[in-house]
C-alpha cells in the first residue's frame, strides 16, 4: 500500500515565473509590453489635454507627443548607451525605449493626419505640420541625447 503524504502547511507553495526560460525574447517582449500600454496611455492622456479647448484644426496634441517622445528617447538612449549602460539591464531600456517611447510617440497618427489633411485641401497644414515634426523631433532628440554627454 503506497502512504500519500499530505501537505499540512497552511501556506501554498510559491508560485513561480520562468517567463523567458528557453525563449530568450519572451522576457524583453513583456517589458515591452508594458511600457508600450502605459506609453499609449500616456500619449491619449497628454494629446487630449493639449488638444482640448484649443479649437485647432491642427494636430497640436499629437505633435506635442512626438516631440516629447523624441526628447525623451534621445535621453533615454544617451544615458543607456553612455554612463548607466552597464548599470541598467536591456529589461530596463526594452521596457523604456521600445515599450514607453514607442507607445508614446505615434508615427502613423501622424501619417494619418497629414493625409486627412491633404484630403480636405489643406496641403499648406500638411506640409508645415511634416515639417514641424521631423524638425522639432529631430531637435528634440538630439537635445535629450546631448544633456547626458
Amino acid at each position: 500500500m503506497r502512504e500519500t503524504k499530505v501537505n499540512r502547511d497552511p501556506k501554498p507553495p510559491a508560485a513561480t515565473c520562468n517567463a523567458g526560460s528557453g525563449h530568450p525574447w519572451v522576457q524583453p517582449a513583456l517589458w515591452v509590453a508594458l511600457g508600450s500600454g502605459l506609453g499609449g496611455m500616456a500619449r491619449v492622456v497628454l494629446a487630449g489635454v493639449v488638444e482640448a479647448g484649443l479649437g485647432f484644426r491642427f494636430p497640436i496634441g499629437i505633435l506635442t507627443v512626438n516631440v516629447l517622445g523624441s526628447f525623451a528617447i534621445g535621453l533615454a538612449a544617451g544615458l543607456f548607451m553612455t554612463r548607466a549602460r552597464r548599470a541598467a539591464g536591456s529589461n530596463a531600456r526594452h521596457f523604456v525605449m521600445t515599450g514607453l517611447c514607442g507607445g508614446f510617440t505615434t508615427f502613423s497618427f501622424f501619417s494619418l493626419d497629414t493625409l486627412r489633411m491633404l484630403e480636405t485641401g489643406r496641403p499648406a497644414a500638411a506640409l508645415l505640420y511634416s515639417i514641424l515634426t521631423l524638425s522639432l523631433s529631430l531637435a528634440a532628440v538630439w537635445a535629450g541625447h546631448r544633456l547626458t554627454r
